[in-house]
Parts: C-alpha cells; sequence; structure tokens
C-alpha cells in the first residue's frame, strides 16, 4: 500500500478522509484535540510539496443534522492547531462543496460538513462516495478510528482513485504499530485484556492466543473467569452466560503454553460508589453484597512482574473502575509497570477508549510506545479481520 510519502502533492488537491469525531462540551468547544493532532503529519506533509487539503469526517451520530454535530464546532481549535485559517463548506457533497473545492487554492485546507449528515455515508452508497470522489485529485486515508467501517468515506470513495490513493502517515503507523504485536513481536509477548465484559474480546482473546506468551485478565471480566473457576465472587460483575466460555479459554491457553493471571485479590465496595466502604479480600471469597471495583495489592504486584520481564505489551482495558478515585490504584500501578518496561526497551501498544483515558488521565501517553486512536479499528485487527477501510487501499 502506498503512502503520502509516495506521492508529490504540487498543484493537486487531497481529498482527505481524517478522524475528527473530537468530544465537545456543552459549549460546543473540544475537549480532547489528540485526533486533531494525530492528522497534522499528514496535511503538513501535503502542503509542504505544494497542494491543498479537502478534511472530510463524521461527527458523533446526527440523526437530523443537529447543530451540536456540526463540524463548524471544531474550527477554530481546528485552525488553531494546524496553525491555517481553514475553510468550511456547509455541505460535503453538491454545489456548496464542488464551489469551495474549485476555488482551493495551494496551501489552503477546506474542511466539509459531516459526512453524517446523509445517512448514505453509513449504508456505504455508491454514488455519495462519487460525489466526494469529484472534489480531490488524490484520496488519502487518515482515519484508523473508522477504518472498520464499509462507509463511503472509508472503503467505497477508493474505486474512484485506482492509481491515486494512498494511506496517510496516521493509518499507516496505526497498521504498523499493530502489525509489532501480531506479525513481529518480540518475545516474551503479554497481553492486557481489561475492562467490563468478555463477550466484547471474545475474539481477541481467541485469536491472540497463538501470539503470546502471558495473558493478564483484569476488571470487571475476570469475574467471570473466577466464578467459572469456583469463586465467590459476591455481587462483582458477571456474564453468567460466558462461564463455559471463560474455561474454553483457559483451556485453550493451557493448550498453547500461555501463562494466564488473573486477580488473586480485590478492592472490594459494599456499593457502586466513590464514598462506598471498602476492603481487600481474596478475589475468589468476596462476600454476599459486596463487589470487586479494582485490583487488591498482591495483584499489582504479580501483574508487574510479568509486565516487567515482557519484551511486547499490548493494552486493552482496564484493572478498575479508574473513574473513581478510590479504585484507581490498579490501573495506575498496571500503566507505570508499563512505562517501565517501556523505558526498559519493551514495545507497548495502548488501545481502546478506557485504556487510552487512563493513559491520558495518568499522564502516561509519553511512557509508552504507542497509543492507537482506534479503539474498534484495534480490536479489530487484533481479531485477525481485514478492515474494509485497508482493504480498500490493497485493491
Amino acid at each position: 500500500m502506498k503512502t503520502v510519502n509516495d506521492f508529490n502533492f504540487k498543484g493537486k488537491k487531497a481529498i482527505i478522509r481524517v478522524d475528527f469525531n473530537v468530544p465537545l462540551n456543552d459549549d460546543k468547544e473540544v475537549t480532547d484535540a489528540t485526533r486533531i493532532e494525530a492528522a497534522k503529519p499528514t496535511i503538513y506533509k501535503i502542503l509542504e510539496d505544494g497542494g491543498s487539503c479537502i478534511l472530510m469526517s463524521h461527527l458523533g451520530r446526527p440523526k437530523n443534522k443537529e447543530e451540536e454535530f456540526s463540524l463548524r464546532n471544531i474550527i477554530s481549535k481546528a485552525s488553531e492547531i494546524l496553525g491555517i485559517n481553514i475553510k468550511f463548506s456547509e455541505d460535503c457533497i453538491g454545489v456548496a462543496a464542488e464551489t469551495a473545492a474549485a476555488s482551493l487554492e495551494e496551501g489552503e485546507i477546506l474542511l466539509l460538513e459531516n459526512l453524517r449528515y446523509h445517512p448514505e455515508e453509513t449504508a456505504g452508497d455508491r454514488d455519495f462516495a462519487e460525489a466526494l470522489s469529484k472534489l480531490g485529485d488524490i484520496y488519502v486515508n487518515d482515519a484508523f478510528g473508522t477504518a472498520h467501517r464499509a462507509h463511503a468515506s472509508t472503503a467505497i470513495i477508493a474505486e474512484f482513485f485506482p492509481d491515486n490513493k494512498c494511506l496517510g502517515l496516521l493509518l499507516a503507523s496505526e497498521i504498523e504499530n499493530v502489525n509489532k504485536v501480531l506479525s513481529d513481536s518480540k518475545k516474551p509477548v503479554t497481553a492486557v485484556i481489561g475492562g467490563a465484559k468478555v463477550s466484547s474480546k471474545i475474539t481477541v482473546l481467541e485469536n491472540i492466543l497463538d501470539k503470546i506468551d502471558h495473558l493478564i485478565i483484569g476488571g470487571g471480566m475476570a469475574f467471570t473467569f473466577i466464578k467459572a473457576q469456583g469463586g465467590n465472587i459476591g455481587a462483582s460483575l458477571v456474564e453468567d452466560d460466558k462461564q463455559d466460555l471463560a474455561l474454553e479459554i483457559l483451556e485453550k491457553a493451557k493448550e498453547k503454553n500461555v501463562s494466564v493471571h488473573l486477580p488473586v485479590d480485590a478492592i472490594i465496595a459494599d456499593s457502586f460508589s466513590e464514598l462506598a466502604s471498602t476492603e481487600t479480600a481474596n478475589a475468589g471469597e468476596i462476600p454476599e453484597g459486596w463487589m470487586g471495583l479494582d485490583a487488591g495489592e498482591e495483584t499489582n504486584k504479580i501483574f508487574e512482574a510479568v509486565i516487567l520481564e515482557s519484551k511486547t505489551i499490548l493494552w486493552n482495558g482496564p484493572v478498575g473502575v479508574f473513574e473513581m478515585e478510590p479504585f484507581a490504584k490498579g490501573t495506575i500501578h498496571l500503566g507505570n509497570a508499563i512505562a517501565e518496561a517501556t523505558k526498559n526497551g519493551a514495545f507497548s501498544l495502548v488501545g481502546g477508549g478506557d485504556s487510552v483515558a487512563a493513559v491520558k488521565q495518568f499522564n502516561l501517553s509519553k511512557k509508552v510506545s504507542y497509543v492507537s486512536t482506534g479503539g474498534g479499528a484495534m480490536l479489530e485487527m487484533l481479531e485477525g479481520k481485514t478492515l474494509p477501510g485497508i482493504k480498500a487501499m490493497q485493491d
């Protein structure tokens, strides 16, 4: 697959699928601009060549072109980050977009209105994709966050640029870093899979067992495994219908010589609240009415020892309810261990909304090797799936 480095954009208009689906507060101000920052290298490469950029993105899930989902809301922040006054088109197709694109000069940036104001975008409509394609000379996909969707702007539009399509630097980097875990990993390889539910991570767990040496299971999902093995978990989160599956995963791990590490103790609470009474208990001996909300001290030590021996680390999902201060220690301890291993030469990839939020909250972003911008897309790559947005760039 070609990247923007394989093209000279002098005098060309690049139509770029970016992922500017950023969070806004009640005043419609951007509260986390990571995704806009991430698009900078691609945009700068094109502008430095002497080209111009037409940016297309979605924002949220609008139903009726609600004002809160207008990309107009992010213009000032994006202009500030890119250091260029960004022009805006009131629509992403049709006369308004075509006129704005046609008048775009070298070194200028045009942002199109929310793609999802048109239902044809998520439907993968070919005519809509063709209308978008008329705006630019070269198609660039730099949106990893939507690469797992077969949408008009991510998968279908590429058909109209058989020889003039390429990956942006962010998307190329995302693919390269996920492949470092899947294909080019240095052993021992450890996957930390946390979060609330086993059901959302089943295929990831099954697919990565062939590629890892250690599997750390934390967070709410650990209690399904602990209960399946006969533990008492009190009122902790559990998926009762996934207990057999949990045992199967443990059996498969054993067959493949993967060491599985589950919590041995937990910080338990008598309610799901920051103000709850808390105690420490063995992870399989939690009293009725109490719930495990964080990893305990012994667990933290075990997880840390495994992490520090690892040469490749994948972290997807926290090991406690880190959003509540009393239950954040396990996730902080784990994050610090991953940072330490990285400092010692390990490769660490962090992905998935909650783990990314945790590394930002605890100032660990610069202490790990790579923080992925696409939770769902990264999980699907780890599941071994071919993502439509990437496949379209190969065809």
